[in-house]
């Protein structure tokens, strides 16, 4: 289980995160939704060590999160919603490189661990094409690949629908939904609304680096007057 306790996180005199508690199980997927601004993004970059905690404290499975570590020891595993692809690659090389520089892993071991992702998202076929040749939802599913194959426990995706089709949404949110099924602890940082739709999540939703109101997927769709502050954002309130 991935527990965070009372984050808060300043950059100078601006407070970006506020007091912010939550757990999560395995198998389980935490939403972090709310406007561009409101720190739900700097809370996974924390949890990969890309930011400091000014207090706070972070545990999975019931032992502090040695943050300073996760980046080692691939703990936590984090999608960019740019992705972060190197460019002058292949996209198996882009799998294969940090398992091979990072973990010491043989070169074969390494191409048969990326092979098998790759045939997993449906790309085995671009295993030698470079990521100029994709499409942002491939690139995307190459960079899920890459996360994955460093066998986190904790997988963050940010913002992974932005500038996707209802299309590609719907398809990696089925995606994200088996990250969860495979028994993956699983955030996302998103604005994206119809996510809710299409995943068995718990909502948080974050105005000003607080969580104001939480809410279960499927009891939002059930009773959404329960939850008035999710209902209005998701009305563009």
């Amino acid at each position: 289980m991935l527990k965070i306790e009372h984050l808060t996180k300043k950059f100078g005199q601006n407070t970006i995160l506020h007091d912010v508690s939550l757990q999560v199980q395995p198998g389980e997927i935490a939403v972090l939704l709310g406007s561009s601004g409101v720190g739900k993004s700097t809370l996974l970059r924390i949890l990969n060590n890309l930011e400091t905690i000014t207090s706070g404290t972070i545990f999975l499975d019931n032992k502090k999160l040695d943050l300073a570590a996760v980046n080692k020891n691939h703990t936590v595993g984090f999608v960019f919603q740019n992705f972060n692809l190197f460019d002058h690659l292949t996209i198996e090389q882009n799998i294969t490189l940090p398992l091979e520089k990072g973990q010491n892993i043989p070169s074969k071991e390494a191409k048969n661990i990326a092979r098998n992702l790759l045939e997993r998202y449906g790309l085995a076929d671009k295993a030698n094409s470079y990521p100029s040749d994709l499409s942002g939802g491939q690139k995307q599913r190459v960079a899920l690949a890459r996360t994955l194959a460093l066998k986190p426990k904790v997988v963050c995706l940010d913002e992974p629908t932005s500038a996707l089709d209802p299309l590609l949404t719907a398809h990696v949110a089925s995606i994200i939904q088996g990250l969860a099924q495979q028994g993956y602890i699983v955030l996302i940082a998103t604005h994206d609304t119809s996510l809710l739709e299409r995943l068995n999540c718990t909502i948080y939703l974050m105005r000003q680096g607080s969580i104001i109101e939480t809410a279960q997927s499927k009891q939002l769709a059930s009773t959404p007057e329960k939850y008035p502050q999710i209902k209005n954002f998701i009305a563009g309130i």
